[in-house]
């Protein structure tokens, strides 16, 4: 994506006044020469979708659409396969204008501001990278709970995730799914100069730390979100996949808890219209912040009406990901029938782990950046999606220092020759689960298979340990205390071999990434009673 910030794709079909919104059309062509305005030779773009988040307009074949205004909603453009967006001045993609002519309500982050009422003119380019890669998959950087409370929160985040990745990715669309910030919307355009320099078009979906808490009810409490990102739904397609971002926080001023996860009928009314323009040959993404499943056993987390309701729009789709985040903790879910699922296979949902791990917290390292081990043992960084045709896909997670490692592991440094064998070696397979093929051997012998348990990871422990036992703080937050994780595996440890240095080997078959190993050791030695 390139900054236009000098050309602002911002052209008026009737005269801008205050007041109520009245332009109800617009036009949407091919900007070929990325000029930002329409010239003699370019073509209108007949069949794009342009919606304000409950109604759906398409444009006739002069690129005209027309859409009725509603004061205070989000009109943007549902980018088709093949086309890309000019940048905004903020190098966010260009695809979407506030409807808002009178003033909001005062809020501390300054919502909405009233502007003059115009209709929007998009204009959209040719996608080069799809005209380069040929049949390459698509890849897609996802982000989740970004969650900075500061601007040394914001660096943390430049060193850690985002410098490590300028010039070595190849991602087409990123993807960050809510907690952009921790309560201070006054950081956002600190923090998107640092995502900007991954030069990828980046979409926001909203997260409980995103609200406007001043606001009176739900309808206000993405207004300053909505102000720098756009539509808190929206959609966005590639040839691939079709992504669908929604905000499932619904929040409750006065209220305990003051947010629940679910949806509102204005998203409803949205799917309903889009849905059936979706074709079928493709994945279809939904992501979301509060996760569909239920956090806590008996607790209802996201309303069960509301995911019954989504659900049933989505049971014809082949192939749907859902992309949650909001745990600070990783895993994989499988909707069924006991969770309002009745597709034809179970529903993916991947609960994607945080960028900022445990909210930035922990012993720093040598150049100064917390741990943020996650309290299941995963450490800090972010998922990748790579999409073929078809419907198939691949997910991975990242370590933000080790971005190639897929587990960690934790042994023993020493036991007794010949004692019970009741002391084992650990794998935390960062994206394991239940039916992930995981095995251990020692010294060369024959691979045997390790057993999921419901453990808390081991070396989150032993760091649990080592804040206990220091006399001064080791952070500015220690680690989280550990709880069981879903994605841990133990084998024993023979002590029935030679005294001295004994190499362990580790393998997983990662149905993304293929084999990955790691390594350890342990020494054995006689003890005298």
């Amino acid at each position: 994506m390139h900054n236009l910030s000098a050309m602002l794709v911002l052209l008026l079909v009737a005269s801008p006044a205050w007041g109520k919104p009245s332009c109800s059309e617009g036009k949407v062509w091919e900007d070929s020469n990325r000029s930002g305005t329409i010239d003699a030779n370019e073509k209108p773009l007949a069949g794009i979708k342009v919606s304000d988040g409950a109604r759906l307009a398409t444009t006739d074949e002069a690129g005209i659409y027309h859409l009725p205004p509603i004061e205070g909603r989000t009109l943007f453009v549902i980018k088709p396969a093949g086309y890309e967006f000019p940048a905004r001045a903020d190098g966010l993609p260009d695809f979407w204008s506030n409807l808002r002519s009178e003033q909001g309500p005062k809020l501390k982050y300054g919502g909405i501001p009233a502007t003059r009422s115009a209709c929007r003119n998009f204009g959209l380019w040719p996608a080069q990278a799809v005209a380069e890669d040929g049949g390459a998959p698509l890849e897609v950087l996802v982000f989740s709970d970004t969650q900075t409370k500061s601007k040394t929160d914001i660096d943390y985040y430049k060193r850690d995730i985002v410098e490590p990745l300028v010039g070595k990715q190849r991602a087409r669309l990123g993807l960050t799914l809510g907690d952009v910030v921790n309560d201070d919307l006054s950081l956002y355009p600190q923090l998107n100069q640092v995502t900007r320099m991954l030069q990828v078009p980046w979409l926001h979906i909203a997260g409980n730390h995103d609200l406007d808490f001043d606001a009176r009810h739900d309808e206000e409490s993405l207004l300053t979100f909505r102000n720098t990102y756009g539509p808190d739904t929206f959609a966005w397609e590639e040839r691939e996949a079709v992504f669908i971002g929604l905000d499932d926080v619904i929040y409750r001023p006065g209220q305990k808890p003051a947010y629940i996860g679910g949806l509102r009928e204005d998203q409803f009314a949205f799917l309903q219209a889009y849905l059936p323009t979706v074709t079928k040959d493709r994945l279809l993404v939904i992501g979301v912040h509060i996760p569909f499943f239920d956090a806590k056993p008996g607790v209802e987390t996201f309303r069960h009406a509301d995911r019954a309701r989504l659900f049933a729009l989505l049971k014809d789709f082949p192939h749907v990901l859902l992309l949650s985040g909001h745990s600070h903790t990783q895993q994989h879910v499988y909707h069924g029938a006991v969770s309002g699922w009745h597709g034809s296979v179970p529903l993916h949902e991947y609960n994607v782990g945080a960028v900022c791990g445990a909210f930035w917290s922990g012993a720093k390292d040598a150049q100064g950046i917390p741990d943020a081990t996650m309290a299941d043992g995963t450490p800090n960084g972010y998922a990748s999606l790579q999409v073929r045709a078809g419907g198939a896909y691949a997910l991975a997670w990242h370590p933000a220092r080790d971005p190639d490692r897929a587990l960690s592991l934790h042994a023993p440094k020493v036991l007794r020759k010949g004692a019970y064998p009741a002391f084992a070696v650990y794998a935390n397979v960062f994206m394991g689960q239940d039916d992930t093929k995981v095995e251990y051997r020692v010294d060369g012998t024959p691979w045997k298979p390790m057993s999921l348990v419901r453990q808390a990871d081991p070396n989150l422990l032993a760091e649990n340990a080592r804040d206990d036992g220091a006399e001064a703080l080791r952070g500015y937050d220690r680690s989280p205390e550990a709880e069981p994780s879903k994605h841990l595996w133990r084998g024993a440890l023979p002590t029935d071999l030679g005294v001295g240095e004994h190499r362990i080997e580790v393998r997983v078959h990662d149905q993304g990434r293929g084999e990955q190993t790691a390594s350890s050791t342990y020494r054995l030695q006689e003890a005298a009673e």
